[in-house]
């Protein structure tokens, strides 16, 4: 893929060094797929869906131990992004990704092309990515480090990274690429769209806490594809870049990352997270997306 001489998202926030303490009862937060289990954090309990998201409920103890410190000043610009030259190169990147997605969203939420959920969503409203290291206060959800990987927040809107998250993807993960990291930036997004449409927030009778997550993770991942279809001409993604996508996709699975009962799954498995990214990326139409249309769970 080329994003040479593409438009820079100006929604972003270099939020610098440091971590936060407290910041509410819990993070309703929606992750990439592996928070807390990949690294083997204990303590953290899956509580229930709401507020467009998976909650992870943490005692205070479990919080200060896994956070810490104080929150350090937003004021200090480029914080992040000057650090290195890697730093840079992730933060510009990230913009121009986030500007990517912005495009594609305005556009399907002018025409109107989105899975409906009763609710009347309007224009598109642009989410802000905020970069951090090391620890990062929510407006809303809580404190978080950087051990819990990307995640988007319904409360404050935003998208939250620490740009060495890339290189997790890459060496522990085993999904190296660009792309396979665009894919990241976009499923957060895909939260983003489901927090304005509504489908985050919605239950289904007789499924438990976790196969709804589930429900929301693969519509994320179709709605990444979905951002991956419309960008395809302008970024000039290939075949190999599909790949990477599909191979990050398939890392983060309930089951590639260890977990063997399917009861448990909050994110699905390596199948049908690569299934509906493709969906998403093949069809380019998020109604292609409506994963609660599926009546039979198992048949996600």
């Amino acid at each position: 893929m080329d994003i040479g001489g593409k438009r820079r998202s100006d929604n972003f926030e270099d939020r610098g060094s440091g971590s936060g303490r407290g910041g509410g009862s819990g993070m309703g937060v929606q992750l990439l797929g592996f928070a807390f289990r990949k690294f083997g954090f204990k303590g953290v309990l899956v509580a229930g869906v709401a507020l467009g998201g998976v909650y992870f409920l943490a005692p205070d103890s479990v919080k200060q131990s896994l956070v810490g410190g104080t929150t350090t000043s937003t004021s200090g610009a480029g914080q992040v992004c000057d650090a290195s030259e890697k730093n840079a190169a992730a933060c510009d990147f990230s913009r121009a990704i986030l500007a990517s997605t912005e495009d594609t969203w305005v556009k399907k939420f002018q025409v109107g092309d989105l899975p409906d959920y009763g609710s009347k969503p309007g224009s598109y409203q642009m989410p802000t990515l905020v970069v951090f290291s090391g620890g990062v206060n929510t407006g809303g959800c809580g404190s978080a480090t950087s051990a819990v990987g990307p995640f988007y927040c319904p409360a404050d809107k935003k998208l939250y990274i620490d740009p060495s998250f890339y290189d997790t993807l890459a060496q522990r993960l085993k999904a190296p690429g660009d792309f396979a990291q665009a894919y990241v930036i976009a499923h957060e997004v895909g939260h983003h769209v489901q927090n304005l449409i509504g489908s985050s927030r919605l239950q289904v009778k007789g499924e438990t806490k976790n196969q709804v997550s589930v429900r929301v993770e693969l519509q994320a991942d179709c709605l990444a594809g979905v951002w991956g279809h419309s960008a395809q001409k302008d970024l000039k993604i290939t075949d190999e870049d599909l790949s990477e996508a599909t191979n990050a996709a398939h890392s983060i699975g309930d089951d590639a990352l260890g977990h063997t009962d399917e009861s448990k799954f909050s994110h699905g498995s390596s199948k049908q997270r690569i299934y509906w990214f493709k969906r998403g990326f093949d069809s380019g139409d998020p109604r292609q997306c409506d994963t609660f249309a599926v009546k039979d769970y198992r048949e996600l």
